[in-house]
């Protein structure tokens, strides 16, 4: 294992990072203080409990979780983008590194931006929702097992996209919606029937069912699932990416 390279191409993305504090840190957290703000303590001081909780502190993994998804699929795309961009990417194509030494450096980079912010939006939350972490240890793990996995769907979608507008669709088009459909705001026990079961196909829902499981001891569907759907989704991202620089598509071309 190529460590010096890892540790290059990780310190070169958080130092990236660093230098765009503002869009990286400071945009998101403000961001999600706003929906604290206004669902939190507005609306959700003047609604009742969801699952024995109260709303302002039921809705907060669904809002960590929302911009847990886009934020780590941004980093990560954007990271892996730039370099197919600016044609530095050949530099490390050359390089004596294999694409385990390459995902742990610009995943991991990724993947740590994430946890950091979605660390300070849940200090943010204690400003303007009381609220408990009921298991805390499985609360970082869900934390750090969703930014590792959708910052490497993050990859995949920086070395598939052609353009700069190709890198917002899909986390525009499709993430956001998800995540919205997904129990952000609400528990799907509170929906029709029918519509419960559609919502069973929406994958964001399991993220968020876990991530909130960790806080109240309540979800929509078992944590064994949710974690089972992750870890399979992580697997697939991986085999898809390790395909990506077997036959060098998207890159060699």
């Amino acid at each position: 294992m190529n460590w010096y390279a890892i540790k290059s191409i990780y310190l070169f993305e958080m130092a990236r990072a660093l230098r765009t504090l503002t869009q990286s840190i400071v945009s998101p957290v403000l961001s999600t203080s706003l929906y604290f703000i206004v669902f939190g303590a507005a609306i959700g001081s003047r609604m009742g409990e969801v699952d024995g909780v109260s709303y302002g502190a039921f809705i907060i993994p669904g809002l960590v979780m929302m911009s847990l998804l886009s934020t780590s699929i941004a980093n990560a795309s954007f990271g892996i983008y730039m370099p197919r961009w600016s044609g530095t990417i050949y530099e490390v194509l050359s390089a004596p590194v294999s694409f385990i030494e390459v995902i742990l450096g610009y995943v991991g980079a990724a993947a740590s931006k994430t946890i950091l912010l979605g660390l300070l939006i849940l200090l943010t939350a204690r400003l303007f929702v009381d609220y408990e972490v009921l298991h805390p240890v499985w609360m970082l793990f869900f934390l750090v097992l969703t930014a590792v996995t959708f910052s490497m769907f993050g990859f995949i979608i920086g070395l598939w996209a052609d353009g700069f507008e190709k890198l917002q669709i899909i986390p525009l088009m499709v993430i956001t919606p998800l995540t919205f459909l997904g129990g952000a705001f609400y528990s799907i026990d509170m929906l029709p029937e029918v519509w419960q079961k559609i919502a069973l196909l929406n994958p964001v829902v399991y993220l968020i069912s876990g991530f909130r499981w960790s806080f109240y001891g309540v979800s929509d569907v078992s944590p064994v699932i949710s974690l089972t759907m992750i870890a399979v989704f992580l697997i697939v991202c991986t085999a898809f990416i390790a395909w990506i620089f077997k036959t060098g598509y998207k890159l060699k071309q």
